[in-house]
């Protein structure tokens, strides 16, 4: 009897052990691996941006008052001098007969004076008197009738509304903006350029401009204005790249990618985000070694972000092996599993 449970103490403690060590072995993760080459080194930059138009206007009435009419729509091809929107013109319209009758009497005043001066009735100066209060009553007469025309909003050119910031109803005071219309003759794309690329973008050898919209198509862009200064909020210059020629398939408002081609002084490298990770606040890859199967960890110095990759200029040299996918799961000198063409 005491046999059989020295027998069945010591299965357990084998068994136990074996439980232990195989508990106490690493895991071993896959991964997915790139290597940096010449490939890698950036030979263009690669911005999003959206289309906008060359020439948009902030339209507004030059008085204020009550809006009572709005013609136009967001999208609507709208010509020069069409009709707009409209004020209440009742009290310019009153203003206006106003400065009229009194430029009517002053006209009357003036005629008989010069009839009387004729006669030697009275002086000259009494006539030049009347002469000049029927110059400012016309002058004012003028002034009321342009307020007058004023109440009507009219287009300054040919476009497409692309904004409407006043409805009908509201009370608006004078230059306050209540439609946007943007001329449809000359198209470009707006994006937002880091500072540490200002230089390369303003000395780019070209442009090429894509649509997300419209896979496949591309067209030549040309640098037509680059902000002096950075935006506050985002620390961005603003760069305008002209689209050349003039295709309808462009329409405002599209999400355009522009690939600025810089020359091969840029040597940061490209590197998916899902390779990074942060230790001490400080931005880490893991590098591999193919023969151990190991990985370890190398701070990098980063340079931005272009699309889905972060650029690397410092940390790093061709040649070198770098995990893009599991960055997270890892821990130093741990095996990992490779894809078979690593191997």
């Amino acid at each position: 009897m005491n046999s059989r449970i020295f027998g069945a103490a010591l299965a357990a403690a084998l068994l136990s052990g074996c439980s232990q060590q195989v508990e106490q072995a690493p895991p071993l993760r896959s991964v997915r691996v790139m290597q940096i080459d010449a490939a890698a080194v950036s030979a263009s930059l690669t911005f999003p941006g959206d289309v906008r138009a060359r020439h948009e206007s902030r339209l507004g009435f030059r008085i204020g008052g009550k809006i009572v009419e709005r013609r136009v729509d967001v999208g609507a091809m709208v010509k020069r001098g069409q009709v707009l929107a409209r004020l209440d013109a009742q009290d310019v319209a009153l203003q206006a007969a106003q400065a009229e009758a009194n430029r009517a009497l002053a006209e009357a005043e003036a005629k008989r004076y010069r009839e009387l001066r004729a006669k030697n009735f009275v002086s000259q100066a009494v006539l030049d008197a009347r002469e000049t209060a029927l110059q400012t009553a016309t002058a004012q007469a003028g002034v009321a009738r342009n307020q007058a025309a004023y109440a009507t909003l009219l287009a300054d050119r040919d476009g497409v509304v692309t904004a409407i910031e006043a409805e009908a109803g509201q009370v608006v005071s004078a230059g306050q903006t209540v439609v946007r219309v943007a001329g449809d003759s000359e198209k470009e794309i707006v994006i937002a350029v880091p500072e540490s690329e200002v230089e390369q973008v303003r000395n780019a050898d070209g442009f090429n401009v894509t649509l997300n919209s419209l896979p496949g198509r591309s067209w030549q862009g040309k640098l037509r204005e680059l902000s002096p200064g950075a935006d506050a909020a985002t620390r961005t210059f603003t760069a305008r790249i002209a689209v050349a020629g003039d295709d309808a398939a462009m329409r405002l408002g599209m999400s355009a990618g522009v690939q600025a081609k810089v020359s091969r002084g840029d040597t940061a490298f490209h590197l998916p985000l899902s390779a990074f990770f942060t230790r001490d606040d400080q931005p880490h890859v893991w590098v591999l070694d193919p023969a151990t199967q190991t990985v370890r960890m190398i701070k990098v110095e980063t340079d931005g972000v272009v699309g889905n990759d972060m650029r690397v200029k410092g940390g790093l040299q061709p040649g070198m092996w770098v995990v893009t996918a599991g960055a997270n799961l890892l821990e130093p000198g741990q095996k990992v599993r490779l894809p078979e063409a690593v191997k």
